[in-house]
């Protein structure tokens, strides 16, 4: 195992093959207001690739064409918010996409505990860190630490993956686990539009 970390963007030449866990890191929850930061992404090979983005330019075409490519199955843990941080920050639409808190969500429904850390210590028996989360994402060099923990975002996605298609099949919940995964960017979207947490859908 082994964490590479580039600047402003991806290398050239680098194939991370047709599945990959991606995370972000930002200076916040608020997509509009806090900056893109850190991108990471994983083959599920056991190494990490983190991109610290150039937030003078968001200049990063290879991360970009990455993200949007139609063949490469891009997995996340909370899709909807990186999707919208990707579409605001780097203006590019992600897809397609698959979210384990979502599949999570259709499957683990004997449980109100939904999060990474959560999924991670009960599918695979692994404890997860968050003690970096809170940390300065837009410092100009990374601590050791939160390369670390950036890392560990996306170093056990496809395994959760594999897991969760098992439930999801078993309860006969995967078609409908699908439709939603191809409607995160439109939920990013009506994000960044100003419809965070109205359900259009509801009757009032």
């Amino acid at each position: 195992m082994a964490n590479h970390l580039y600047q402003g963007d991806l290398p050239q030449g680098l194939d991370l093959g047709p599945v990959v866990a991606v995370d972000s890191e930002t200076m916040g929850l608020n997509t509009q207001r806090d900056q893109l930061c850190v991108v990471q992404l994983s083959s599920g090979d056991g190494d990490a690739h983190l991109v610290q983005i150039n937030r003078q330019t968001y200049d990063a075409p290879r991360l970009k064409d990455l993200l949007a490519d139609p063949t490469v199955l891009k997995i996340f843990h909370f899709a909807r918010f990186d999707i919208a941080a990707f579409q605001h920050w780097l203006g590019v639409e992600t897809k397609p996409v698959y979210c384990t808190k979502i599949a999570s969500k259709l499957t683990r429904t004997y449980t109100d505990r939904h999060g990474l850390k959560d999924l991670t210590r009960e599918l695979m028996g692994i404890e997860l860190s968050k003690q970096q989360q809170s940390s300065d994402w837009g410092a100009n060099e990374l601590s050791a630490a939160q390369v670390e923990y950036a890392a560990a975002d996306v170093l056990y996605l496809h395994t959760l993956k594999a897991k969760l298609d098992e439930m999801l099949a078993r309860e006969d919940r995967t078609a409908i686990a699908e439709a939603c995964f191809d409607f995160l960017p439109v939920r990013a979207a009506l994000d960044l539009a100003g419809w965070p947490e109205i359900d259009i859908f509801a009757h009032s």
